[in-house]
């Protein structure tokens, strides 16, 4: 499930305009960690904008503004207000879908670095390249996007498969298991996914 970032001195325009999201594109959740955000919304703060700008997120930025000329560079859209809901919501799908199909978007940590679109992992201790298949792939965004909890089997079954919290299956532990052993390859130090109280958490 991606992730969206709203930030917004407005609270009013924003539990709306965070309302709308919930309704219209329940695919998205909201975080409150620009890191781990997919997309960055930003409500007619400036400094707000130039301060994510200055920590170079990979995640693409959308600048609501009520400037017509307002002219932001490395700005994914601009939008200005008032906003059409169905032009906003098309845009955070369609930033969505262009960051995670481009080389840009990557995720690290614990010295790993993950490309979803290429479907591949680089370990940074050796340089070396792993391919990952499509699931492989979603349990680490999953649990990169929750790396501050453990998460349950029965979340992942439901995030990555669609399979109901209740299946009786082993597909998680297999999935995970040989995560392992294609990243991993027996070096302590390459500790990709924890077990711990019955459920899983990426070693960051």
């Amino acid at each position: 499930m991606p992730d969206i970032l709203f930030l917004s001195d407005n609270e009013v325009f924003k539990t709306d305009i965070l309302d709308q999201i919930e309704h219209h594109a329940p695919e998205f959740s909201l975080t409150d960690d620009a890191a781990a955000a997919d997309v960055v919304v930003v409500d007619e703060n400036k400094n707000v904008l130039e301060d994510l700008l200055q920590k170079d997120l990979k995640a693409p930025l959308i600048f609501l503004t009520s400037e017509d000329d307002f002219d932001g560079e490395n700005v994914y859209r601009i939008m200005v207000k008032p906003l059409s809901l169905s032009r906003f919501l098309d845009s955070i799908k369609a930033a969505m879908n262009i960051f995670e199909n481009s080389a840009d978007g990557y995720l690290e940590f614990n010295r790993y670095i993950l490309y979803p679109a290429r479907k591949e992992i680089l370990n940074c201790r050796n340089n070396e390249t792993t391919k990952l298949t499509e699931k492989e792939v979603a349990v680490i965004k999953y649990l990169y996007k929750n790396k501050d909890r453990i998460i349950g089997k029965n979340d992942l079954m439901q995030e990555v498969w669609g399979y109901a919290a209740d299946a009786d299956t082993h597909t998680v532990e297999t999935h995970i298991y040989r995560l392992r052993q294609k990243v991993e390859q027996d070096d302590v130090s390459a500790q990709l996914i924890l077990t711990s109280d019955g459920g899983y958490q990426l070693k960051t």
